[in-house]
């Protein structure tokens, strides 16, 4: 048969990804096999492909993959989430940029643009996926935001309120002015700005004299309601009791005292403010302090900011410290380095601020969550990952579920008149309106007198729920898929969702299924460029993968992207590793080229080849042991490595060169079968990593029917082996590798025929030795008077006498020169083992390869010795 020269990915991706998308491999029904079941962290809906996702999908891919293969029946779910922050602001964007603002329009309007938004974006990187080859079940692809989801969104809301575990409240919450929305603590990202560091003076009252306060935020001012000092801070307690005059805003407050105050810190007087800083809330809380919030939702100052009204927050810092310079209200200003919650979406400076919002109660519903990790029931890989888990969830706070936007899960709480509880919670407006009459005892309202809450709930709330919903467990929990494929078997994602995600979605499982949501969460890195830098859209740093794949072939940056991908590890993207995995493609192509030439005859297999099958079945079934072992430890890369090596060194550099036919002969029918049998089974093993290029290979070999395609065969299983042929096949290897370096360092033909003497008794793999090394005879037990070339294979030693061709007096200079190296070399060894400080000191394993080394030195002088006198 006639196969191209080179393989080419363009002509053979698309093709096999709709081969086994038409044949329906892909999809997975509840049948009699074991389940192995994965969900897709969903992207966000209006994403595209970056490297994170690459990396992540690839991982999952080859897990799925290779689960199928391995007898299971795989599914895997992909989805996207709705992303409530980023694609809201994307609408908000876009209605702008079209001179609409949000707030000029209705929230059905703005659904609906939404909604075309996400029709039209939304399964953008899904199609990338498939790109990349991800045998995602796409029958079953999920929405965050479709009804059934939706439904069970906020069913779960309406059973934890109904616990007790919901509830409503004033909190101080970080609000985002960009986004217009609070968020969670967690999305609050700290980053060191440089700053000033202003001391105010606030006088006392009746007096000529002033307290001095430092505040890095004076605009903040005009939401002050105290100063506090600590009751202990003898500098004074003269103002106990007394007040002080704010300045600028010329508000009379008091002195108040707490402990909570550092006497060591500035000038050991804090300004309160109790809406616009989460400690000075807990502080006004405790001392029923007035709540004066002088900031809009913008970030501008309101009513109360008085002549700075109107005004951004960052700008009125300016202008209000040359205004107390100007009054002689400034005592002085330093440079200052502090750090700064901003929004990990929209970037903005975090402003902390006191409003009404949802909340979850954590405490409790989070303890079972905490023990099942603890006591490995849901294991992390890396373990590492648990000690941040376990400080999380024991220091958890209760979870701000409620969001200031409109594209979400609407809350389900209708309000039914202006009292503080004059609410009720349902799933949908008529059971509300039910629950509204039995409260009121007012049979006369109508659905009309019901307004249901304008906040939406986090994405989070909806995506906890994922392994779960996705099943529609929450509306059916009984149905077959949900009792079939949960709990899910692994979880793939990034350490930085650890708590938005993970701990959230066990803290669910357990809550509604009483069983964890996953066995096993395998923690990817974080992909990096060469200088260390998260890849990033702003830095200009990230490659695009789609160019990647249409460079180096999908399969080409599938393997690139997972030999530099140790569990838990950050990435550090290099280019280089893509071509290698392309060269790595050329390779098994070119391997199966070969092959393909050798023309078959009917004649028994040699000795040569019948040692090198022996010796690669052995070595296969052992790579097969280890590659499980890898994949048990969630180890990806060491598993790709050990498929990599066993390809590449031992299958076309070692088998082929042993099996290959002489120039003009052809190979007998029964190796090349063989042959052909064990290429297959290389196929199978590295088809999770390379789907398209062992696909084509597969189907090239022999026609297939549908039944027989290569993602739906089975991997071969682990077999007993026998250290023994391996070993001595290594042994072979090295002698033919000496062989080989010394044609190569004396500038010898490959042709010229060679004869060796050594002090072993017998190579087991004599034939194999003689055919790759071209020797013609192996005198075993007998040393050689000629001038010869020696080297050691452990304790072996091997002599090749120089041929005619050589100088033996260079070889006399070269000998001798080789020779002084090694015993200053020995010299500096000898001289650390003498060193009885450095031999107690070091580590034992430290001390042995020194020794080795003064050993193998030693050997090596003994050698060259003996090839002097010969000379």
């Amino acid at each position: 048969m006639q196969i191209s020269e080179k393989y080419n990915p363009q002509e053979t991706e698309q093709k096999w990804y709709n081969y086994w998308l038409e044949n329906k491999y892909f999809h997975s029904e509840p049948n009699d096999k074991p389940p192995y079941t994965i969900v897709i962290p969903p992207p966000n809906v209006t994403g595209i492909l970056h490297m994170g996702h690459m990396l992540n999908n690839t991982i999952q891919d080859v897990l799925v993959r290779r689960a199928r293969m391995q007898g299971f029946n795989a599914c895997w779910v992909p989805g996207t989430d709705h992303a409530s922050i980023a694609t809201e602001a994307k609408v908000v964007a876009k209605l702008k940029s079209e001179g609409v603002n949000k707030s000029d329009i209705t929230r059905e309007e703005f659904l609906k643009h939404a909604w075309e938004w996400t029709d039209k974006y939304g399964g953008t990187i899904l199609e990338q996926l498939k790109k990349l080859g991800c045998s995602c079940d796409w029958d079953r692809t999920r929405f965050t935001m479709e009804p059934k989801l939706s439904q069970q969104v906020i069913k779960s809301f309406v059973d934890l309120y109904n616990k007790g575990l919901i509830y409503r409240g004033y909190r101080m919450v970080n609000w985002d002015p960009e986004a217009k929305t609070n968020i969670s603590d967690e999305e609050v990202i700290f980053k060191e700005q440089n700053g000033k560091l202003y001391f105010l003076k606030y006088k006392i009252e009746g007096t000529e004299e002033f307290l001095s306060v430092a505040t890095t935020r004076p605009e903040t001012i005009f939401g002050d309601t105290a100063v506090c000092i600590n009751p202990n801070d003898e500098r004074y307690a003269h103002l106990k009791g007394k007040n002080v005059i704010v300045p600028i805003v010329n508000r009379v407050v008091p002195i108040i005292e707490d402990e909570y105050v550092d006497i060591e810190f500035g000038t050991g007087a804090l300004k309160i403010t109790p809406a616009h800083d989460v400690n000075d809330y807990e502080i006004g809380q405790k001392h029923n302090l007035q709540m004066i919030d002088s900031l809009d939702d913008d970030g501008n100052l309101n009513d109360y900011g008085q002549h700075y009204a109107g005004k951004n927050r960052f700008d009125v810092r300016k202008q209000i410290a040359k205004e107390l310079e100007e009054k002689d209200l400034l005592l002085k200003a330093e440079d200052y380095v502090n750090k700064v919650g901003t929004s990990e979406r929209t970037g903005a400076v975090i402003e902390p601020k006191v409003s009404v919002q949802w909340f979850l109660k954590m405490s409790e519903i989070a303890k079972p969550a905490l023990d099942v990790v603890m006591d490995d029931e849901v294991k992390f890989y890396p373990e590492k990952f648990k000690n941040t888990y376990k400080h999380w969830m024991e220091n958890i706070r209760d979870w701000n579920i409620s969001r200031q936007l409109w594209w979400g899960q609407q809350i389900p709480a209708f309000y039914y008149g202006d009292g503080e509880n004059d609410f009720v919670v349902a799933e949908n407006i008529e059971e509300a309106l039910v629950l509204a009459k039995q409260k009121t005892n007012n049979d006369q309202l109508t659905t009309d007198n019901l307004k249901q809450d304008e906040d939406a709930l986090d994405t989070w709330f909806s995506s906890w729920l994922w392994p779960m919903s996705v099943f529609d467990g929450l509306n059916d929990p009984e149905n077959k898929d949900i009792n079939y494929y949960y709990p899910t078997s692994d979880l793939v994602t990034g350490p930085d969702i650890i708590f938005f995600w993970v701990a959230r979605m066990i803290i669910a499982g357990l809550e509604y299924r009483k069983e964890v949501p996953f066995k096993n969460v395998y923690f990817t890195g974080i992909v990096r460029d060469k200088q260390r830098r998260k890849m990033s859209k702003s830095l200009g740093n990230s490659p695009d993968p789609l160019e990647l794949m249409d460079k180096y072939g999908a399969d080409g940056v599938r393997v690139g992207i997972l030999l530099s991908s140790a569990a838990g590890n950050d990435l550090l993207f290099d280019e280089d590793l893509m071509l290698q995995g392309r060269n790595f493609m050329s390779k098994i192509w070119s391997a199966f080229r070969l092959i393909n030439m050798w023309n078959h005859e009917d004649k028994p297999a040699n000795s040569t080849e019948l040692q090198a099958i022996e010796w690669f079945e052995n070595k296969l079934n052992k790579t097969i042991v280890e590659i499980d072992d890898q994949f048990e430890k969630f180890r990806i890369s060491d598993a790709l490595h050990l498929i990599y090596k066993l390809i590449w060194d031992d299958f076309c550099s070692w088998y082929l060169e042993a099996i290959k036919p002489n120039y003009g002969e052809g190979i007998s029918k029964e190796v090349y079968n063989k042959t052909v049998a064990l290429f297959e089974e290389l196929m199978k093993l590295l088809h999770p990593f390379m789907p398209f290029l062992t696909e084509e290979l597969w189907q090239t070999i022999s026609e297939r029917k549908i039944e027989d395609a290569l993602m739906i065969s089975q991997q071969k299983k682990a077999e007993g082996f026998s250290e023994d042929i391996i070993k001595n096949f290594e042994t072979a290897s090295e002698v033919i590798s000496g062989v080989r370096n010394y044609r190569q360092t004396k500038g010898i033909s490959p042709k010229e025929v060679v004869e060796i003497y050594t002090n072993a008794s017998e190579f087991a793999n004599e034939p194999v030795i003689k055919k790759l090394a071209n020797v013609s005879e192996i005198h075993f037990g007998t040393k050689t008077d000629k001038p010869s070339f020696t080297f050691l294979v452990g304790a072996t030693e091997i002599s090749i006498p120089l041929s005619e061709n050589l100088d033996l007096g260079e070889e006399k200079i070269k000998t001798e020169e080789e020779l002084k190296y090694l015993k200053g070399f020995l010299i500096s060894v000898d001289k650390k083992l003498s060193n009885e400080k450095f031999v107690a000191n070091a580590k034992p394993e430290v001390v042995d390869v020194e020794r080795k080394k003064q050993k193998d030195a030693l050997d090596k002088i003994a050698i060259l010795e003996e090839r002097l006198k010969s000379l």
